[in-house]
């Protein structure tokens, strides 16, 4: 979110570092892979005409039993809270798709929403509010 910071590491540097602290080749590569899917998937959607914000969404089979109830739910709040504009949300959805159907939770849902609004610098309210969110859910827990 601060663009005074910037990464300059190529990803051998990601790697030996990943490795490193333990974890395996196969997890580094399939987090690159997806990282490198949420880059291709925000150019293609990015490109296309606009979706219009007023749309249903119809999910498929696969994609509702991934995401869930609350998951869709969770897609649907965001949306009307301003957080995911139309075009977000089905990267999300890619991205989620994307994923191992067993590691597939509300965890994992948000940490995606986060990755996919972290990855556009015009997003940062977006992000922020939705950093909030999590937190907020997260601290009423421990209460």
């Amino acid at each position: 979110m601060d663009s005074n910071v910037s990464l300059k590491a190529d990803n051998q540097t990601i790697v030996v570092e990943l490795e490193n602290v333990g974890f395996t080749r196969g997890e580094i590569d399939r987090a690159l892979d997806w990282l490198e899917g949420l880059t291709r998937f925000q150019t293609v959607v990015e490109s296309a005409p606009m979706l219009a914000s007023a749309s249903i969404r119809h999910f498929l089979a696969d994609e509702t039993e991934r995401l869930g109830v609350e998951g869709k739910g969770f897609l649907l709040y965001l949306e009307q809270l301003g957080i995911l504009d139309p075009i977000n949300r089905e990267i999300v959805i890619d991205r989620i798709m994307a994923l191992d159907p067993k590691d597939v939770d509300m965890g994992r849902i948000k940490w995606v929403v986060l990755m996919v609004l972290f990855s556009q610098p015009d997003k940062k309210s977006a992000l922020s509010l939705l950093q909030d969110m999590i937190l907020s859910d997260a601290f009423d827990v421990l209460h």
